[in-house]
């Protein structure tokens, strides 16, 4: 390695121009005056102390007097352990780049594991806030009131919010019915601690774990497909299985948001010949589009057996539902949360009349 390749490394562990030159034109001279030093290395008479200053300062030179300032290279050791230790990381760093070159990549994450509930609750509340739909929502007394701004914002823009709140028994309580009703369409209250869980427009969902957990993490997930997963989550055990502290509305107007319940609710009255004319905003199951449908339910599909659907939990609704509306345009089938072979996704179901 000749000089000039020697002065450029040392300038790239981090030493001036100047200091590598006078360093290298020490280490020729094994020692030398201030004089002779800014001589052969090249660095300007009024720069070298300066330089020496700071060499020696860093630990890499020392210098004494001897009729002038002179100076000598210091114990090497100071000098290679910088060394060293840049080395190691440049190797580290190799070695870094090469893991995420190979690795398999991901153009676009669906799913989120962060270690702070902070971070889940804030992102949900801002997504909340921007909700265009409906919301499922399962929080602790505490979590509400943090999150009830975002749901205030969320029923004033019409969208509808199921809401289920958790105690512990002991020390939380459930927050005053008013309040609750002022921010939900329906809310309940669970009488055991569980996880958070926020599901919004059936895009999104938020999960983490209650705090009484031994792990602390949260999942934010950007996925239909997953968000459906916690989805019957809630349904299933934070939802169906615990009474209504706030009430969904008038029975002349009732609307659902799964079309499980309004199975399980007009059911009946079809069998007694009654005649129920339902209103369908969803989705078209081949295009996505929004499409919105008004008739009258000509039939309904739950599975194999759907007798005794009134006293049937919602949890063993596991085959295939759907509605068969009679519209203007013709005979329409209508299924639930990821609808294949139906015609259109509900999203809201609202019962127009029954006669």
């Amino acid at each position: 390695m000749n000089e000039s390749e020697l002065t450029a490394i040392l300038e790239e562990a981090g030493f001036s121009p100047y200091q590598a030159d006078a360093y290298v034109a020490l280490l020729e001279l094994g020692s030398a005056t201030a004089t002779d030093l800014a001589e052969e290395s090249g660095v300007p008479d009024p720069r070298i102390y300066d330089v020496l200053r700071d060499l020696e300062k860093a630990g890499y030179v020392e210098t004494y007097e001897q009729d002038s300032l002179r100076a000598r290279v210091h114990d090497f050791g100071a000098l290679q352990e910088s060394l060293d230790e840049r080395a190691t990381r440049f190797s580290r760093a190799v070695e870094e780049i090469e893991r995420r070159w190979e690795k398999p990549r991901m153009e676009e994450s669906v799913v989120n594991v962060v270690t702070r509930f902070e971070t889940v609750l804030e992102s949900a509340a801002e997504t909340i806030e921007n909700a265009e739909n409906q919301i499922q929502l399962t929080v602790n007394p505490d979590s509400f009131e943090t999150l009830r701004p975002a749901l205030r914002a969320a029923t004033d823009n019409g969208v509808a919010v199921n809401l289920a709140i958790t105690t512990d028994g002991e020390s939380e309580s459930v927050p005053d019915p008013e309040t609750v009703a002022d921010v939900c369409t329906e809310a309940r209250h669970r009488e055991l601690s569980s996880p958070f869980v926020a599901i919004v427009d059936r895009k999104k969902a938020y999960f983490a774990p209650h705090e009484g957990s031994t792990n602390e993490y949260g999942l934010i997930v950007d996925d239909q497909t997953h968000a459906y997963v916690f989805y019957w989550f809630f349904l299933t055990t934070q939802w169906d299985n615990w009474e209504p502290v706030v009430a969904s509305g008038d029975d002349d107007a009732q609307e659902y948001l799964e079309i499980r319940y309004c199975i399980r609710d007009i059911a009946p009255l079809i069998d007694d010949g009654k005649t129920v004319r339902l209103r369908v905003d969803g989705a078209d199951t081949e295009t996505g589009d929004r499409r919105v449908i008004e008739g009258t339910v000509r039939d309904v599909i739950v599975g194999p057996d759907h007798v005794d659907l009134e006293t049937t939990p919602i949890s063993s609704y596991g085959d295939r539902v759907a509605i068969v509306l009679e519209t203007d345009d013709g005979t329409v089938e209508v299924g639930g949360w990821g609808a294949l072979v139906e015609e259109v996704e509900a999203h809201r179901i609202v019962v127009e009349s029954v006669e």
